[in-house]
């Protein structure tokens, strides 16, 4: 088991720079990346190596208006993760940070990224760890009692494209919404009502976790072993909590008394968790 401790990269980019150095191990490769959870957060800054990146996440209004803002997207998906265009081993990098812990059928869509990514690929998760006191707390309190995150906003990020993508035909995920390259406008959303399991997302707030299992340190820990993918590293931290502002001081208490009264069961000390991982290139590995 590795040990949990702050990733070793100055200001906690961790991802871009195992990204980086994943680019590094392929000198004359593009390196196609998949976005997973596109319509919340920042993705992985790969400097000057060649990349594609394909953005999925759920088709909901405020996740799709973010989407449409993203300049870093060479095409994008929204709809049902389930479901969603991923061309088997066809991605060197998934990215999935805060994903898992607010779709649901967690554990399938985990095995459809899997599935997508190339052996010796890099999946890089991380998640607001519901197995913690504060996870505890963001699945019991209704929602208007929880305190506001802040998004995290790309630096530099521009205003809306008019295109919904960039991708040329022939790369994975390459057809998006709209047609890449094109001046049309995209098409006018369908106003069907949105299956039961899709949550509102009032604006200006993240989108509301499910927390399914796999949604946990040891959820994720137990997928790997059952997949038979490799734990490279693993860290947790306070990202979630220290992130309420004005508010980390009060939460904090309360974690810590949520704590006592499970007798750590529900720990305080983190609530986010962050790992890397990697599926081997063995052909007969018991990998998706």
């Amino acid at each position: 088991m590795t040990d949990l401790r702050t990733p070793p990269v100055d200001g906690g980019d961790l991802f871009s720079e195992r990204a980086r150095q994943y680019a590094l191990e392929k000198p004359l490769q593009r390196i196609h990346i998949l976005e997973a959870g596109c319509g919340w957060g920042t993705g992985l800054n790969l400097g000057d190596r060649a990349h594609v990146v394909t953005g999925v996440d759920m088709d909901v209004p405020e996740l799709r208006a973010y989407t449409c803002e993203r300049t870093d997207l060479d095409s994008w998906h929204l709809g049902d993760l389930r479901t969603v265009p991923l061309p088997p081993r066809s991605y060197d990098v998934v990215h999935a940070s805060y994903l898992l812990e607010r779709v649901p059928h967690a554990e399938l869509v985990l095995d459809r990224f899997v599935a997508a990514l190339k052996p010796g690929g890099l999946l890089l998760v991380r998640i607001r760890d519901r197995d913690t006191a504060f996870g505890f707390l963001d699945r019991l309190l209704p929602r208007p009692l929880r305190p506001a995150r802040r998004r995290r906003l790309r630096p530099g990020r521009t205003a809306p494209r008019g295109a919904h993508a960039r991708g040329a035909a022939g790369e994975p995920g390459g057809a998006a919404h709209g047609e890449a390259g094109t001046a049309e406008p995209a098409p006018a959303p369908r106003r069907a009502a949105p299956a039961p399991h899709v949550p509102h997302v009032p604006p200006g707030s993240p989108p509301p976790a499910v927390y399914e299992r796999v949604a946990s340190w040891q959820g994720v820990r137990w997928y790997c072993t059952m997949r038979g993918l490799v734990v490279a590293e693993e860290y947790t931290s306070r990202t979630s909590l220290d992130g309420l502002g004005a508010g980390t001081g009060p939460a904090d208490l309360l974690c810590r008394l949520v704590s006592l009264c499970t007798r750590g069961r529900l720990t305080a000390a983190h609530s986010d968790v962050t790992l890397v991982i990697r599926k081997p290139e063995n052909r007969f590995a018991r990998v998706i």
